[in-house]
């Protein structure tokens, strides 16, 4: 950076000084954000943790194997049921603790209603838990 100077005589001499001006400038906005920015990264939220322990909680909910075929038959687990009897059997797995999974298997020709019965007495008796099993896709 060049200085002009109406001095003939010292024109030819180089500048000995430093200007301290910009870097005193610098390093007090650089003293400023730290001292707003200081206070906001010391604060936490004050927060009483949970204690839990370590051991595996082993209750696996039990399973049941829910399937429509397309005639709109009821099967549980295997075994063929009416809705009457179905509604009766979520009733009692509705009660147990933890409540079984529903695991849904429905013939893709088979009426919707017939899914939507199955889905209506499983969470009226308590039932959430409710997969949708499909075969994959053969691509």
């Amino acid at each position: 950076m060049a200085f002009a100077s109406f001095d003939s005589k010292s024109s030819g001499a180089p500048m000995s000084e430093i200007n301290m001006v910009p870097l005193i400038d610098v390093m007090l906005v650089l003293l400023v954000i730290f001292i707003i920015t200081a206070p906001l990264l010391t604060q936490a939220v004050k927060l009483e943790l949970p204690k839990a322990s370590s051991q595996v909680n082993e209750l696996r909910p039990e399973k049941v194997a829910f399937s429509i075929d397309a005639t709109g038959a009821l099967f549980w687990n295997g075994e063929s049921v009416t809705r009457a009897q179905a509604g009766e059997r979520f009733a009692l797995e509705g009660k147990k603790t933890p409540k079984p999974e529903v695991h849904l298997r429905a013939d893709q020709a088979v009426a919707y209603r017939f899914v939507a019965q199955t889905l209506a007495d499983a969470s009226k008796a308590g039932l959430t838990k409710v997969g949708f099993i499909s075969e994959p896709d053969a691509r």
